[in-house]
């Protein structure tokens, strides 16, 4: 009987895709065509979960870039109502009064955008954790089966 074998799979970070190389050859040893079928989406699940693995690191990357990029924009806005609200005591003109109401409105969003930044980084952290447990799972499963 033919068996196909699928230890050659490619996964590349560039451009995010999985190849896989199939090898067939005649086993002497007769596989029933429910290994071949596992043995080949053990490979598939393989390489997604390899391009997944990639994917969410890029993405936690960026988040992680954005979430510093954010911190540093909120403590320059906070070192400008500072600074504003020193002029404002010194010179309370209307001009001064106009520009300070604009930052202190483009503080609060950023504030608020920090804090949809975070909840969306928490919720990537729970679908990694989920995806590690469901991987490990379904290794402990394949490891198990493989022992009876």
């Amino acid at each position: 009987m033919e068996t196909v074998d699928n230890s050659n799979c490619d996964t590349t970070e560039d451009d995010s895709s999985v190849s896989f190389q199939n090898h067939t050859h005649v086993s002497p040893n007769s596989q029933s065509e429910s290994d071949v079928v596992k043995s080949s989406s053990d490979a598939v699940s393989r390489g997604l979960s390899s391009t997944l693995a990639t994917v969410i690191r890029d993405f936690d990357s960026r988040a992680e870039d954005a979430l510093r990029s954010q911190d540093q924009l909120s403590s320059a806005l906070h070192r400008l109502t500072r600074e504003l609200d020193q002029l404002l005591e010194d010179a309370p003109l209307p001009f001064i009064m106009q520009h300070a109401a604009k930052i202190s409105g483009v503080r609060k969003r950023v504030s608020s955008l920090n804090s949809v930044l975070k909840s969306i980084q928490h919720r990537f952290d729970n679908i990694d954790r989920m995806l590690s447990m469901g991987v490990l799972h379904e290794k402990m499963a394949v490891e198990s089966s493989g022992q009876h």
